[in-house]
């Protein structure tokens, strides 16, 4: 079953944004917010959490399905899937983050490229 796409405009939005702020429920009802880097490769947005599975975001994000990320003063909700598997997928997002951030952020970039983190990748669509 093919996910949910985003609208284009929306696209755009993710792809120019430097950062989005990540959103996740804790335990206490309250949200966590972390500001992380997106990348969008072949109209659908990924995500990686830099601590690797590490990330609290990330394993609530993986645990909950669901996420409510903020782009440009937009609050969008979002489903977060594993996108596992894929060595051409993972090496094009991988691309995509050293196209995006590497110039201006060489160390972190390097980073997000590495195997543990790679394993984290999440893809984004929309929540009906």
């Amino acid at each position: 079953m093919a996910s949910a796409r985003f609208d284009h405009q929306t696209l755009v939005r993710l792809q120019e944004a430097d950062e989005i702020e990540m959103r996740t429920p804790r335990g206490d009802g309250t949200r966590s917010a972390r500001p992380i880097w997106v990348v969008v490769v072949d109209g659908v947005p990924y995500v990686r959490s830099y601590l690797g599975e590490r990330g609290a975001w990330y394993r609530r994000a993986v645990a909950e399905g669901r996420v409510e990320v903020g782009v440009e003063g937009e609050d969008l909700a979002v489903n977060v899937e594993p996108a596992t598997g894929a060595e051409a997928l993972n090496r094009s997002v991988s691309e995509a983050y050293h196209a995006k951030y590497g110039r201006r952020a060489p160390g972190p970039t390097e980073a997000m490229v590495t195997a543990p983190v790679v394993a984290t990748t999440l893809r984004l669509s929309p929540s009906s």
